[in-house]
């Protein structure tokens, strides 16, 4: 496992698992499998519904939870300052954990500014070790920054060889993020899969087109967590560290033609704004 390093010091690694639309029983079943096949980051949030069953499968793992990077995030009904104390601190209930590894604010709606205060008090108690954002534009992020005195340490938003997010990127530059891709394989577009360049490059390196993908976003300095329950795939997704593309083929892949597959509006959608009961999971 590679890691990058976040403007607080601390490292990530580099390559993640998942569990975006996994249900419980799910999770019981294929995060065991990922783990056993070398993964170290977890990706969960509140609104997926599943951090008791993440919380339980790593227990009994048997891995040392400090050998162990834990992703959640807390949706808009938990940004007011004094709600973000409260439901951070049942997001560890849930998850049966002392601490989480990075809490994200998942979507860039509601009261963040002041719940970005509860965030860093979590982080003062050792509740959370870094925090950062998810799917904030630029003008939001720089609401946060005016109050924060902890600067965002990561920015989760689609990144993928069709959005490579490279505008982005240097408009953010002063605040060194690292930047974590979904829809890291294009929500499993086969468009994007078929294009021919990745066919090329697999061919070459004896690959998948998945894994040519994956190596691109690992060389682009991207955080990604592909979310599969394929066993196959959980072992192929994780085995990409034995080769590196050159410079030439990765300004071949960020040629391909720029295009989102979704566009975070800047209004709230409704099911956003809907209130979630998270103590309802198995």
């Amino acid at each position: 496992m590679q890691h990058f390093t976040m403007n607080n010091g601390a490292a990530i690694p580099a390559l993640g698992f998942g569990v975006f639309q996994m249900t419980s029983k799910e999770v019981d079943e294929h995060l065991p499998q990922a783990i056993a096949a070398g993964y170290t980051h977890i990706d969960t949030a509140n609104a997926y519904f599943n951090e008791v069953a993440v919380g339980r499968a790593i227990k009994a793992s048997g891995v040392k939870r400090e050998d162990l990077f834990v992703t959640t995030k807390l949706f808009p009904q938990s940004y007011p300052y004094e709600q973000c104390a409260h439901d951070i601190d049942a997001t560890l209930e849930r998850l049966d954990m002392d601490y989480i590894d990075l809490l994200l604010f998942h979507q860039p709606y509601g009261d963040y500014v002041s719940g970005w205060k509860a965030m860093e008090e979590a982080v003062a108690a050792g509740k959370v070790k870094s925090i950062g954002l998810s799917n904030f534009p630029v003008h939001k992020i720089r609401q946060i920054l005016d109050v924060a005195d902890i600067t965002p340490a990561v920015l989760q938003v689609e990144i993928n060889p069709y959005w490579n997010q490279h505008a982005l990127k240097s408009e953010l530059a002063d605040l060194n993020l690292v930047f974590e891709g979904w829809y890291p394989l294009g929500h499993g577009d086969q468009t994007l899969l078929a294009e021919p360049v990745f066919a090329r490059f697999a061919d070459k390196y004896g690959k998948t087109a998945a894994q040519i993908i994956l190596r691109w976003h690992l060389q682009e300095g991207n955080v990604t967590f592909p979310k599969t329950c394929d066993p196959q795939h959980i072992k192929d997704n994780i085995d990409i560290f034995d080769f590196a593309l050159t410079d030439d083929e990765m300004a071949e892949i960020n040629a391909l033609p720029q295009r989102p597959y979704y566009t975070v509006p800047e209004e709230a959608p409704d099911f956003v704004l809907r209130h979630n009961d998270y103590s309802q999971q198995a």
